[in-house]
């Protein structure tokens, strides 16, 4: 009798893996019944998350756990792993259950992330000699688990995708932590007394936001003059602009004159030509995750981690494929079931067209175009009325969406008349631009959402012209001043990551980049950004992505070494890549790694020296609560857990507890006590009994007072 154990990464994804089978619950497993795919049953257990994770530096040395420069690099003699806090008892189910096991069967994400959660339990446990199997499927439908259980692949294929994660986790574990420490103790000795984390792609990624921030500072505004007309035909009035913008009227008047002169507005046109071409733009391509992040944080403003956190939820449930792709494109396979269920994808929104195509396009299908995922859509998974209606605004959003392309395959091209007029005043041509729409096509699918800028002014209704038609003009000078560039928002931080590039001078590195698909990939991207927020090195106000001065501060350190471009992570994921198809050494990667960390310490010594630091500590810059009732000079601040003078370090001893008898004390209710002696009535402290009371300030000590 052969003993099967299948690893999940959740308890939510080993339930739908069980889904098509009978089963029964355990402690954290489920135990599937004999049946056809599994002749003796079977054990579906799961990791929550990391079960493992990679030891602390003080987990190998004593030494390592103070900050200090003559402990720089750490780096072990060999990398070892401990089971994750609060996870032991899940743990010891998995490690016994992989024990007693025949055949493994690795059920994780299908991808590199999936791979390393699941070999290290597997590695921990003890079980690497087992046999070992892999279920490979984008889907969490019951119909494609059936599928992929009965064509699994044997684990060689696949594992060079753990020694990829393994590669990328030792070598970010080793220059984050070396570079993490090294920056917060040079910056340190300048005065500031905080902790800067430091990564090989999220500290690239700073400097993007921080560069961009730094062009949008520097700008300096010109004014510009541009020349409009309003011309009255026969059929009616349009509105036209000469091409070119100019720096100052007299510059204007001179490129125009002698036809055109300043002071005169009324002049005799006539219609140069009307040309009318058909403009024909295909349904919009099918979502990768990055573009599905993009897409829905300009229209709807979410954050590229929620999207991604909501996508999953749906993959998990089974309603649309595995959302961590990078890919576009589907194969004739996926094609085929959801031309199937067309109407039933119309019904969910409520929508009614007949499909104009029904045969694959090379636009949306192409097998070679899609490697480990194809792109997100939704699955064969009937979506109920009920189902609908529990979805949250987020989910329905991230669906509708999914569906909205998917449908789109099997629409017509968006198509619309272009006229393009050009109108002289002597020799000088103005330029009208119009459309009219001629077929809704895709665009009926999106008929909620606005248009951009650009269309919008290419909207003006033009009469019907004909060469030489003769035209009155009225002439206006438009004055302006040149705009800088905006900052970046979360959505257009995921494809600039995606594109990073473009912002690259060296050839070679730039095409490393771009065939890489840029920094990070598509399911770390979110979570980078969501670093930089935790880490307060940026901030979001009104969707726009803005670095704080925690964060200038730290760019203005890395300027110029290799932790500032994206060269060095541009050849990195191409060597990670390298590995996880088998042809690169983890070995290799991981020495170099190790050679980095200390140029890294060669390179930040060099130009801190140079770095003159014009941003105060952090806490120093917190406003003010009141002045000090004590000593009259300091103020009161927020200490983080109380509130104090300033004036400490001169011997004033004043303090303020920000929680009393149970109840919370705000800097509000701290500003009247200072300032007036004594506040409103307060309601919820915790004595023997709740009681309400007055705070007065009497010799620099609280008293309650209940009049």
């Amino acid at each position: 009798m052969s003993q099967v154990v299948i690893l999940a990464e959740k308890p939510d994804q080993g339930r739908k893996l069980a889904a098509p089978f009978p089963s029964v619950k355990k402690e954290g497993y489920l135990e599937i019944k004999p049946c056809q795919v599994f002749p003796d049953g079977a054990k579906i257990t799961w990791a929550i998350g990391h079960l493992v994770e990679l030891k602390n530096p003080d987990e190998y040395k004593d030494e390592w756990k103070k900050w200090r420069f003559e402990t720089l690099p750490i780096i072990p003699d060999h990398f070892s792993y401990k089971v994750s806090k609060g996870k032991a008892k899940q743990f010891k189910i998995v490690k016994e259950l992989l024990k007693e096991a025949d055949e493994i069967i690795i059920g994780t994400d299908p991808a590199r992330e999936g791979e390393n959660i699941a070999r290290l339990l597997i590695m921990m446990a003890g079980a690497e000699r087992k046999s070992v199997k892999r279920l490979w499927t984008s889907s969490l439908t019951e119909n494609a688990i059936m599928k992929g259980f009965t064509e699994l692949y044997d684990g060689s294929k696949t594992i060079h995708l753990y020694h990829e994660a393994q590669a990328r986790q030792i070598s970010d574990w080793l220059v984050g932590l070396n570079a993490s420490r090294l920056y917060t103790l040079h910056l340190q000795k300048k005065g500031i007394r905080d902790v800067f984390s430091v990564g090989r792609v999220q500290t690239p990624v700073l400097k993007l936001i921080y560069d961009r921030q730094k062009e949008i500072e520097n700008f300096k505004p010109e004014p510009f003059f541009e020349l409009q007309a309003a011309f009255e035909v026969a059929a009616g009035n349009y509105t036209g602009k000469l091409k070119g913008r100019f720096k100052s009227p007299e510059e204007l008047f001179a490129a125009v004159g002698p036809e055109i002169v300043k002071g005169k507005m009324l002049y005799e046109a006539t219609v140069k030509s009307a040309e009318t071409a058909e403009k024909r733009v295909p349904p919009p391509k099918l979502h990768s995750l990055s573009t599905l992040q993009a897409k829905l944080n300009k229209q709807r403003k979410m954050s590229p981690s929620g999207v991604l956190k909501t996508a999953q939820s749906l993959y998990e449930k089974g309603y649309i494929s595995y959302p961590r792709t990078d890919s576009q494109f589907i194969t004739e396979e996926e094609f085929s079931y959801i031309k199937a269920r067309i109407g039933q994808y119309q019904e969910t929104l409520s929508l009614s067209f007949t499909p104009a195509r029904l045969s694959p396009s090379k636009r949306f299908v192409d097998a070679k175009r899609v490697s480990d995922h194809y792109a997100i859509v939704p699955t064969e998974k009937k979506v109920t009325q009920a189902a609908y209606n529990s979805f949250s605004g987020e989910q329905k959003a991230v669906y509708e969406e999914v569906i909205k392309t998917a449908l789109g395959m099997f629409m017509e091209d968006y198509v619309y008349d272009e006229t393009t007029i050009l109108t002289a005043i002597g020799k000088n041509d103005f330029i009208s631009k119009g459309r009219t729409m001629k077929k809704p096509g895709w665009k009926t699918l999106y008929q909620k959402e606005t248009d951009s800028p650009d269309e919008k002014a290419d909207l003006q209704m033009l009469p019907k012209v004909a060469a030489s038609e003769p035209a009155k003009a009225e002439i206006g000078v438009k004055d302006g001043m040149t705009q800088p560039p905006k900052p970046y928002t979360q959505g257009q931080l995921i494809t600039l990551m995606k594109t990073a590039g473009k912002h690259v001078e060296d050839k070679e590195m730039r095409e490393a980049l771009n065939s890489t698909e840029g920094l990070g990939t598509e399911a770390t991207r979110s979570g980078i950004i969501d670093t930089l927020l935790m880490r307060k090195f940026i901030e979001v106000k009104k969707n726009e992505v803005f670095v704080t001065p925690k964060g200038e501060v730290l760019c203005e350190a890395v300027d110029g070494t290799l932790l500032s471009k994206p060269e060095m992570t541009a050849k990195w994921e191409v060597y990670l890549k390298g590995i996880g198809s088998g042809e690169k050494s983890k070995e290799v990667f991981i020495e170099t790694a190790k050679k980095f960390c200390y140029t890294l310490i060669s390179q930040a010594g060099e130009s801190m020296e140079k770095l003159q630091v014009t941003i105060p500590p952090q806490q120093e810059t917190r406003a003010a609560i009141c002045a000090c009732p004590a000593c009259q000079k300091g103020s009161i601040m927020d200490r983080k857990t109380f509130y104090g003078c300033t004036e400490y370090k001169s011997g004033c001893k004043q303090t303020f507890p920000k929680k009393l008898l149970g109840k919370s004390i705000s800097a509000a209710q701290i500003k009247t006590l200072c300032q007036k002696g004594k506040t409103n009535k307060l309601k919820g402290f915790k004595g023997k009994k709740p009681f309400d009371a007055s705070l007065v300030l009497k010799d620099g000590k609280i008293e309650f007072s209940f009049e």
